[in-house]
């Protein structure tokens, strides 16, 4: 996985700071792989970005401190019972490829009040999913066009789709929670030079919820380990090896619900 600001301070996933396309036409599944004509994005360039915490995009025109994303409206708006995502998804996935996404934003909509909708001319916010270098999202609610990179070597997953699409609702990586010293040590002398920022402690709201090493959030012991040792281990059991969630935990989906006060 892949670009990360405070701008998720309110959020996390064990945290939740809160933190996911005019004329020309072309095919895209709706979230019951029915095809439907929808409009396209107009095609714009790609901001340039630092990548933080393995996945989690920032302008480069940001600040790498910036201020809480909360403070800046980065939840998605929620109107009557639910939160409504435009997305789009680039004509460059084939048909499998796109139902994998369509998939992975389907188990949302059976869990939470959250509802992925195809995007429409009127759509000023809007997820664009595509294949870039890596995995990676921003975090939280951007303004217009918003990039989840999918690559399609390694990033097909559902695991992937979760992962990623929480960022852009907001929520930040579980080693980087405000309480996550209670519950894990980290071991700097193993990290790789330059990926320091991976597990830099976020201010976060963590919305009454246990730390989870069971969260599709949660990065594996040896994230980022330049000699094969562990970065990230457990206080309650040294020897125990986590971060092989397949999909999102009982937390994760709470702390969607939570976050955006879900019934």
């Amino acid at each position: 996985m892949t670009p990360n600001v405070s701008c998720l301070l309110f959020l996390l996933m064990a945290d939740m700071s809160l933190s996911a396309p005019a004329k020309n036409q072309d095919p895209v599944d709706k979230s019951d792989n029915i095809l439907e004509v929808v409009p396209r994005p107009k095609v714009q360039f790609l901001p340039e970005t630092f990548i933080l915490q393995g996945d989690i995009a920032v302008p480069k025109a940001t600040s790498r401190n910036a201020d809480s994303c909360t403070l800046k409206g980065c939840k998605w708006p929620k109107r009557g019972s639910y939160v409504r995502v435009p997305y789009y998804i680039s004509t460059n996935y084939t048909q499998e490829e796109r139902n994998v996404i369509l998939e992975g934003l389907k188990s949302f909509e059976q869990t939470t009040c959250i509802r992925f909708v195809p995007y429409r001319n009127k759509d000023r916010d809007f997820i664009y999913f595509d294949s870039k270098d890596g995995c990676w999202s921003y975090l939280g609610r951007q303004k217009r066009r918003q990039f989840i990179s999918l690559n399609k070597d390694g990033c097909l997953s559902r695991r992937t789709v979760q992962h990623e699409v929480l960022h852009a609702l907001g929520f930040n990586h579980e080693q980087v929670r405000s309480d996550r010293d209670r519950y894990v040590l980290i071991y700097h002398q193993n990290i790789k030079p330059g990926k320091e920022n991976n597990f830099q402690k976020k201010v976060t709201n963590n919305l009454g919820t246990p730390y989870d090493f069971k969260s599709v959030m949660q990065y594996g012991r040896y994230a980022f380990s330049k000699n094969g040792l562990p970065t990230i281990v457990a206080k309650s059991d040294s020897k125990w090896d986590w971060g092989r969630a397949t999909e999102m935990s009982v937390n994760d989906i709470a702390r969607v619900n939570k976050l955006y006060k879900c019934k």
